[in-house]
């Protein structure tokens, strides 16, 4: 087993916590962090991720990260909107007639996850006669910082 990462790695396992600029713990494959920053979800695996280098499985940025690490190596990088997720599309936001809401017995708030016909969006802004939804991922636009640790090279 090689101890770093190159070109011919294919598969490796890896820690990971990602959060925002303000500090706040968005994901994590560690449990203990995920229930510290009250992320915690019973029903999901708190292990290492296992990613395959070139798959398109990760943001650039954080596949960029992985590049040349070790195993055992630890480190810290902020990946800009760029790199990450992107900025914000406006074509990504939609607009709906309140009544659409009524009909369907919906009292929509503010950052509350809709699944619609365009898949899942969030209202992003509410008026009398009706309400905003942004479909562009929740991190779009965001700069993320990833406590990233290389567990195992397998390849």
């Amino acid at each position: 087993m090689s101890e770093e990462i190159d070109e011919n790695v294919i598969i490796l396992k890896v820690h990971y916590t990602g959060k925002l600029e303000n500090g706040e713990i968005f994901d994590s494959s560690i449990e203990e962090v995920a229930k510290e920053a009250d992320i915690y979800n019973p029903s999901r695996n708190y292990e290492p991720l296992e990613v395959k280098l070139g798959s398109g499985q990760l943001i650039p940025g954080f596949e960029k990260a992985l590049v040349d690490m070790k195993a055992g190596e630890k480190k810290e990088v902020t990946i800009p909107p760029e790199e990450g997720y992107g900025h914000e599309i406006q074509e990504l936001f939609n607009t709906i007639k309140m009544e659409v809401f009524k009909e369907a017995d919906i009292e929509p708030e503010i950052g509350m996850l809709l699944e619609t016909d365009m898949g899942v969006g969030m209202v992003h802004e509410i008026k009398e006669d009706k309400v905003t939804l942004n479909f562009n991922h929740p991190l779009t636009g965001k700069t993320l910082i990833f406590t990233i640790e290389v567990i195992e090279i397998l390849e």
